[in-house]
């Protein structure tokens, strides 16, 4: 696949209707800055859009993956198959990202925890409030640390590798 040559050919399509990268834009729901990156090869288009670029396009999506035109239009039942697809990986990392974001908001609990102890007067005299408000500072910061590592691009490669690794044991 050469994001450029279909950079190009998303160009010529777009330049075809006789419409600004803002509108293209607009009506994608993206930014100018986007399309501008799309046409210029140097990010594609998350799947979703795709498919609308095709149909707004009235082109087929393998036309848009190989950069140029080819004859006949992708039927309709593969296109509900890719629909559902991209409607799984979305909800997916709906999921994921849920997690992530309870994950957070307990982090950020324990933390301010451990901020209101330590400035209280028990924090100095009861060792055990002392611990337990450092537990919650440390576990509150490893807690972020591990949301921030598994929301960046490597999440989805951690969750990957769990994934065959559950289905490894499961066999």
């Amino acid at each position: 696949m050469d994001q450029k040559k279909i950079g190009v050919f998303l160009k010529e399509l777009r330049k075809q209707k006789g419409l600004t990268q803002e509108q293209l834009a607009e009506r994608f729901s993206v930014s100018g800055r986007t399309v501008s990156r799309w046409e210029n090869g140097n990010n594609m288009p998350d799947l979703d859009i795709l498919i609308e670029i095709s149909d707004f396009y009235e082109v087929d999506l393998r036309e848009i993956l190989n950069g140029e035109r080819k004859s006949g239009n992708m039927n309709k039942e593969n296109n509900d198959t890719v629909l559902k697809a991209v409607d799984y990986t979305n909800a997916e990392n709906e999921r994921a990202n849920k997690r992530i974001r309870i994950c957070n908001a307990i982090a950020m609990l324990l933390i301010v925890f451990y901020m209101i102890a330590k400035d209280t007067a028990l924090y100095a005299s009861n060792s055990f409030i002392a611990a337990a408000a450092d537990f919650a500072q440390g576990a509150g910061v490893g807690m972020l640390l591990v949301g921030l590592i598994t929301s960046g691009r490597h999440g989805a490669k951690i969750r990957a590798f769990k994934q065959r690794l559950l289905h490894r044991s499961a066999e």
